[in-house]
């Protein structure tokens, strides 16, 4: 027994240390090991579809017919376009207005909700119930309450003398953009609430405690402690609005189909009459790719606003 534990520890004398390099290549490719599934799944669901439409953005395809190369003849025509050029403004004045909308009430309903109190609980699992239900089904319904003669809202105006509910909310130029707005942060507030509660629980309760030494009252500590430390909560919440804004569909298609007029036709909207509409499959696939360029881009900036080089700094120095 003596003469194997003399022999072990002799062996563990002559084995080289493992070098640095060698530790960083063996983490590495025991994290290569890990995401591989994931990233398979990222390449054949996001990455080959993507290579896909901008590739066909440079050719004319109507899906009966071959392939044909176009060069930039799509890209061409839609900077050229008026009706895309609108189509564009409208995307970007529905992003920044969703963002207007949502963000501030989000916050304001976060900070809230990471309360203690037992009702607010309650009131959070009702305020979720708009999240989980289909969109189409809440657009439908919004379409019957904002319904200008025998909708919900018409009545109400009507009952309860309140004549200015009784528009065509839905019809009205001025008014259809705005009513969008609305209806999508009453479906996606509840989720971006979400993000700003756990942002506030996470924040200690010392910083709290040593703003009232300070004397900082409510407002104060507000600006000066709550929302410095929900910074990277809002550049989240903001990417998610942004972003998201972008391939809003669904809902203006069944409440008002890009209108009245061009009102409310958004570069996703556009997307899906030149592509499934006119099967001009080439022009659709560069609109898709402006989209994604543009989100690619949003994302980018924030995620640069939000510091995250000067985080990634701090763990560079940890070892």
């Amino acid at each position: 027994m003596e003469a194997s534990q003399a022999v072990l520890r002799r062996n563990e004398v002559n084995v080289p240390p493992m070098s640095k390099t060698t530790a960083r290549r063996r983490t590495f490719a025991a994290d290569l090991a890990g995401i591989s599934p994931t990233m398979a799944l990222y390449a054949a669901f996001i990455i080959v579809p993507t290579v896909f439409a901008l590739f066909l953005s440079f050719t004319n395809w109507n899906v009966d017919g071959p392939i044909k190369w176009a060069g930039f003849a799509n890209w061409s025509e839609f900077f050229s376009d008026p009706v895309s050029y609108h189509s564009l403004l409208v995307t970007v004045e529905l992003a920044a207005f969703s963002w207007l909308a949502q963000t501030p009430v989000a916050m304001a309903l976060g900070i809230f909700i990471a309360g203690t109190q037992r009702y607010r609980a309650v009131y959070a699992a009702l305020y979720l119930v708009p999240l989980l239900l289909s969109t189409a089904g809440l657009s439908l319904m919004w379409e019957d309450v904002l319904f200008p003669q025998y909708g919900g809202l018409a009545w109400l105006g009507i009952h309860a003398h309140m004549h200015f509910l009784s528009r065509d909310w839905l019809g009205s130029t001025h008014l259809a953009l705005y009513t969008i707005v609305v209806i999508i942060a009453w479906q996606f507030v509840p989720f971006h609430t979400l993000i700003f509660q756990a942002g506030r629980r996470a924040i200690p309760a010392e910083l709290y405690d040593a703003a009232s030494v300070d004397g900082a009252n409510m407002r104060q500590s507000f600006w000066h402690v709550t929302l410095p430390q929900l910074r990277y909560s809002i550049v989240t919440s903001s990417t998610l609005v942004l972003v998201g804004s972008l391939t809003y569909f669904d809902i203006i298609y069944i409440l008002t189909s890009g209108g009245p007029g061009n009102t409310t036709r958004v570069l996703a909207m556009d997307m899906y009459n030149i592509g499934f509409n006119q099967t001009e499959f080439g022009y659709a696939s560069a609109i898709a790719t402006v989209l994604g360029l543009i989100g690619i881009l949003l994302a980018i900036f924030l995620v640069r606003l939000s510091g995250f080089g000067a985080m990634e700094g701090t763990q560079e120095g940890m070892w």
